[in-house]
This record gives structure tokens, sequence and C-alpha cells, in this order.
């Protein structure tokens, strides 16, 4: 009865045959994705409201209104950083010759300069399109390789199992063989349970097997204990004894 209730405990507990597996180590943190367009919706902001603040400025100028063209100037430099001293030293060098040319020259630099930015952030998001594929692309990847290693484990678990129960149908077949029926018969049930444990657990029907199971094992106790008991009872009655027929007969002369 003992093995019997350890089989059963095995068998609904779930308990695991072999050493612990070692534990995951932590994913590592996907880092945030950058808000390229809202700092690119900022800076257009900015560029716009500099070019508008300019732009009067210089109306204000061709209209001789200098207090107009001061403040306008100084809305724009709000919007902008902080000139580096090498450029504001050139752009002093070039206001002090004030020549055409110059100023000619410096626009055209200026609108290369505005073209290859524009290229350069629209290159940008593209590699941050692709980047940001290339993530998803790979947190997929992990969610997939994440449940081929569970069904993995799963599939190591159930070997498990079924070697257990195999293992306990064999005791049952030879405690059948050279001990018990009843014993080997009931081993022999133990070892299917334990083999079908690992597919029974995932099953929608496993509170059901589950509850079958409990109630078919709680019969052969009950079985066992009426068995045992009525045994006992007939211990002490009288052994059938053998009749006059049985004895030997005198041998015929």
């Amino acid at each position: 009865m003992r093995l019997l209730l350890v089989i059963a405990l095995l068998a609904l507990t779930g308990c695991k045959f072999g050493p612990p597996e070692a534990p995951l180590p932590p994913a590592v943190a996907t880092p945030k994705e950058v808000a390229l367009t809202s700092v690119g919706s900022t800076l257009d902001v900015i560029d716009s409201r500099v070019a508008a603040a300019v732009t009067i400025a210089r109306e204000a100028n061709t209209a001789g209104k200098p207090a107009v063209v001061e403040e306008e100037l100084s809305v724009a430099s709000s919007f902008l950083p902080k000139p580096a001293e090498g450029d504001l030293a050139y752009a002093r060098q070039r206001s002090e010759k004030a020549t055409p040319a110059d100023y000619e020259a410096q626009r055209k630099k200026a609108a290369e300069k505005q073209k290859a930015a524009e290229a350069a952030w629209a290159d940008l998001e593209k590699q941050v399109a692709v980047n940001k594929a290339a993530l998803a692309a790979r947190d997929a990847r992990i969610v997939e390789l994440t449940a081929e290693l569970d069904r993995v484990k799963k599939d190591k678990d159930a070997q498990w199992w079924t070697m257990g129960g195999v293992a306990v149908a064999v005791a049952g077949a030879f405690a059948a063989a050279f001990a018990s029926p009843k014993v080997g018969g009931i081993l022999l049930l133990c070892g299917g349970a334990i083999g079908a444990f690992p597919h029974v657990i995932d099953s929608p029907w496993f509170k059901w097997v589950a509850a079958a199971f409990a109630a078919v094992m709680a019969g052969l106790g009950v079985w066992v204990a009426y068995d045992a008991a009525r045994d006992q009872v007939h211990q002490s009655d009288p052994k059938p004894q053998p009749s006059s027929d049985d004895e030997q007969a005198p041998p015929q002369i």
C-alpha cells in the first residue's frame, strides 16, 4: 500500500525525474525606440520660425524700421544655438569685406549644405525604419526560439515520465507473475497513468481525467481494504477436511 500511495502521489503532483534544469539567463533589454519623427518635426518648426523672423527682419530693413529688424533678429537668435568662435570670426571678416561675390558664394554653400542635410535626414529615416523592422524580426525570432525551447523541455520531461511508467509497468508484470496478481494489476495501472501524465496535464480535459483517476484509485483502495478485511474475517474459518473418498483405498488382495 505504501508503494501504491507513493506512485499515485508522483502521478498527481507531477514530480520530475532527473536533475533540475538550470534557469535561463535574463533577456537583454531592448533599447528604446528613438522618436525620430518627433525630433524632426521639432527641428522643422524651429527652422521655419527662424526663417520667418529673418524674412520679416529683411522686410523691415527695406522699410527703414531698424527697431523691428533688431527685434526680429533677436527672436531668430533665440531659436539658434550659440555660434562657434571660428564661425563668428569668419562672419565678421565677411561683413568687413562685404563683397557681393563672397555673399553669393556663401549662399551657394548654404544651399548645398541644406540639400545635403535633407538627404542625410531622409537616409537616416530609412535606416531607422530598417533597424525597426530588424528589431521586430529579432523579437519574433526570440519568441519562436523560446517556444521551441519550451517544447523541447516538455518532450524531455515526457520522456522521463514515459521511462518511469515503463519501469512501474515492468515491476507490475513481475509482481503479477511471481507475487500477487492484484498488486501487479495495480502497478500496471499506475505505470500507464504515469506514462500518460505529461500528455494529459496540458489537455483541456485534465481536470476530468485527474478526477477519474482519483476515483479509480479510491475504488482500488476500497477494494484492497475490503479484500484484506474479508481475508482476515475468514481467517478463523475451519479449513475443509478431505472427504473419505479422497482417502487411499486399501490394496486389493
